[in-house]
């Protein structure tokens, strides 16, 4: 059964503290104070009393005087840094100032409409470094989550411009030339990281457009491939996840850039030890994340096979650390239609390890004994099951699949069947409440009263059903018997099991297409027609 949920992320993280980062650009390398800079941040920290449209067109055109004034410095004195550098500070007061536009967000339309944006922009490629470095705590400034919640038109506004003033190019080119080993450069890495999650949160199409005109997928991949943890390498991990997230042709576009391996390579160093630290903890989530992300293009399950991802993932299940439950997540998507990976994951010894981990036999350690978790945990575990037995449908691969739940006297049915009625009982009380709320005059459409249901545990059930039908199917005499046993002791028939799948086989949904659709329900009807014999 298809299974393409990865974990949501976390509200995004709280931005560094940019003003330190703008005292600390006072002191140059050889630890000297720049007075002169620091009573320009000084006075550029001095709040403005009024935000108007007067007062943004001081600060605009404080900041075009400025920024023209040390343009044409440059360009009489490109050899002497000293004939321009006063232009630079002061061209530095003037970005600090226009920050405090990010208290007035009505205004964006207006600051648009002066043509500011260029200039903003472009100081993005500007020959010192500092100053790329204010343009980037700008634009974080005005894009900021928190400001632009309630203002979803004005943020608009400036996105669009940002955009069409080629910001993704220059902030991923800035990226480039930032130097980890320089605090305030790698400060400013991190700072346009969350610029551009910033604008993918006010314009989605953002995701795949960075990805199209710029190459940050490369600087990602490099940054998540560092032995080494910082917190540009947890962020980076974070945006990954969100940019291929929702995105099919950044899936394919990573992909091809070795992406799949690159990610691997990264969750391999936890194989055998758990992060240091809950950061670390939650960049590890976000490269599993990313990797469920890319085994959902069919091209990626077979570099997946290839780079011999299935034993990693077996490994690291085997080394039961904090990455176990994400590794069966990992293997869920890969073997999801993808026969190539089931037939390896049996052939390299799998079945032991998934079925150890079906009959309960899970590693909880204290982060992860909470309750959702295990459910989380059983339902991509019956889901992988649910797979081998689509993925493989005869021979001897099969009969091995088999043949688990005949051992120990039929111990996995046994367990099936626990499961079945958990999740049965879960079900009802759902169905009870949705009940009680009609009754109260509270209208439920079908498909929401559906993915209610859904939530509470109906698809786990379902998986459960379909699991019961690949062993109905496989007429194996004692297998069928300890089946209608174990239902008639919960006074139940095989018609119940019947009336699951039918529900299933009627709300298939159509996403992959009409032919997988007819497929994927002619599958279904093969199990109730059996469950009729």
């Amino acid at each position: 059964m298809e299974v393409a949920r990865v974990r949501n992320h976390a509200p995004k993280r709280k931005r560094l503290d940019s003003d330190a980062s703008e005292t600390d650009a006072a002191i140059n390398r050889n630890g000297d104070i720049d007075l002169s800079l620091l009573e320009a941040i000084e006075k550029s920290q001095t709040p403005l009393e009024v935000l108007d449209l007067k007062t943004l067109k001081k600060l605009v055109l404080g900041f075009e005087r400025r920024l023209r004034d040390n343009i044409a410095a440059r360009l009489k004195y490109p050899d002497l840094p000293d004939k321009f550098a006063d232009t630079e500070i002061e061209l530095h007061e003037e970005i600090q100032k226009l920050r405090v536009l990010a208290g007035a967000p009505e205004l964006y339309p207006d600051m648009v409409n002066l043509n500011v944006i260029p200039s903003i922009v472009n100081l993005l490629a500007h020959d010192n470094s500092d100053i790329a470095v204010d343009a980037v705590n700008l634009l974080q400034d005005l894009t900021d989550e928190d400001i632009l919640e309630d203002n979803d038109e004005p943020a608009l506004v400036l996105v669009d411009a940002l955009v069409e003033n080629n910001v993704l190019e220059l902030l991923v080119q800035n990226l480039h030339r930032l130097s980890d080993n320089d605090p305030d450069e790698a400060a400013s890495a991190y700072s346009t990281l969350a610029t551009i999650e910033n604008l993918i949160e006010v314009k989605p199409a953002v995701a795949e457009m960075v990805c199209e005109r710029t190459k940050l997928l490369r600087w990602l991949l490099g940054k998540i491939k560092v032995r080494e943890f910082d917190g540009n390498k947890q962020y980076a991990s974070e945006i990954l996840a969100i940019l291929l997230q929702n995105s099919t042709a950044n899936q394919k576009r990573l992909g091809q850039m070795n992406g799949v391996d690159v990610v691997l390579q990264a969750v391999a160093m936890y194989k055998s030890r758990d992060p240091k630290s809950s950061d670390e903890e939650e960049m590890v989530e976000n490269l599993f994340d990313c990797l469920c992300c890319l085994l959902m293009p069919l091209e990626n399950k077979e570099r997946f096979v290839i780079a011999e991802g299935v034993e990693l993932m077996i490994i690291i299940m085997k080394q039961k650390k904090l990455a176990y439950g994400s590794a069966i997540r990992a293997m869920d998507f890969a073997m999801t239609k993808y026969p190539p990976a089931c037939e390896r994951f049996v052939d390299v010894l799998g079945l032991k390890t998934i079925f150890a981990a079906f009959m309960g036999k899970i590693p909880l350690s204290k982060k992860n004994k909470k309750e959702r978790y295990q459910e989380e945990l059983e339902e991509r575990i019956l889901s992988l099951i649910a797979s081998l037995f689509s993925g493989i449908l005869r021979g001897s691969r099969r009969d091995r699949i088999l043949s688990k739940f005949v051992e120990s006297e039929y111990e996995k049915i046994d367990r099936l069947m626990e499961l079945y009625m958990r999740y049965l009982d879960r079900v009802k009380a759902e169905t009870e409440r949705i009940d009680q709320l009609e009754l109260d005059d509270l209208k439920l459409d079908e498909d929401e009263l559906y993915n209610r249901k859904l939530e509470s545990g109906l698809y786990t059930l379902q998986l459960i059903a379909v699991i019961l039908g690949h062993l109905w199917s496989s007429e194996h005499q004692g297998m069928r018997a300890r089946i209608e046993l174990l239902l008639k002791q919960q006074k139940l028939s095989k018609s119940h099991v019947v009336d699951i799948l039918q529900e299933y086989h009627d709300n298939i949904g159509d996403g992959d297409g009409a032919e997988e659709k007819e497929r994927s329900q002619l599958k279904i009807q093969k199990f109730i027609t059996a469950f009729g014999q």
